[in-house]
């Protein structure tokens, strides 16, 4: 009971000296970005990090919210029999998810949907010859040293929902999934994968 007790006082206090440190001396992310190492380093603490703030938020996984450009409904278009692979090009044959250009978008809506709000944005950007700044909700900072290739995990049939959630439930993506170490490692055992660590760490 004793031992318990210390380990709780334990906790507390080092929860508290956090807390007390990330106002302290926390810089902070950029508005709707992970953490970034191209921000530079800080003097005191590591390359990786700029400060204590950003190095706690990153080991505990906290992320902000991406704001999207655009209120794109994943689910509508997936009622309408669209596959991932019609936007995310290249998602089968190399590492990257393509994140689909303002040209793919106005294959279809050219002619459908003109008049709804979120269209004539898309619509605008096309006009411009500008992209659609779309935010990322799924990455892996430089920090995790993690390089994901999604090529290998189509061919083996892994569907998209088991690493992005059931995206036909979504309108704006949202990161539902928690993409741990423990998480992937469940999959890989499961499916007989390789566990070595430079299948993902290289």
């Amino acid at each position: 009971m004793r031992v318990a007790l210390r380990w709780g006082f334990a906790v507390v206090g080092v929860s508290v000296l956090a807390g007390l440190a990330w106002k302290a001396v926390g810089t902070g992310w950029p508005a709707g970005s992970p953490p970034a190492s191209s921000a530079g380093p800080s003097a005191w603490f590591t390359p990786a990090h700029r400060g204590f703030r950003e190095a706690f938020a990153d080991f505990r996984g906290w992320r902000p919210i991406p704001v999207q450009p655009i209120a794109f409904t994943h689910r509508l278009h997936l009622e309408r029999q669209i596959s991932c692979r019609s936007c995310h090009a290249g998602v089968d044959q190399g590492p990257v998810a393509g994140i689909p250009s303002v040209k793919i978008c106005m294959l279809c809506h050219t002619t459908i949907a003109t008049d709804r709000p979120e269209i004539k944005k898309v619509a605008a950007y096309a006009e411009r010859g500008e992209e659609i700044p779309w935010q990322r909700v799924y990455a892996f900072t430089p920090e995790k040293h993690v390089k994901f290739n999604h090529a290998p995990h189509m061919r083996a049939g892994v569907d998209c929902a088991k690493c992005h959630g059931e995206m036909s439930k979504q309108t704006v993506a949202q990161r539902t999934i928690n993409l741990t170490m423990g998480y992937c490692l469940d999959c890989h055992k499961a499916k007989n994968a390789s566990t070595e660590c430079i299948a993902c760490h290289y």
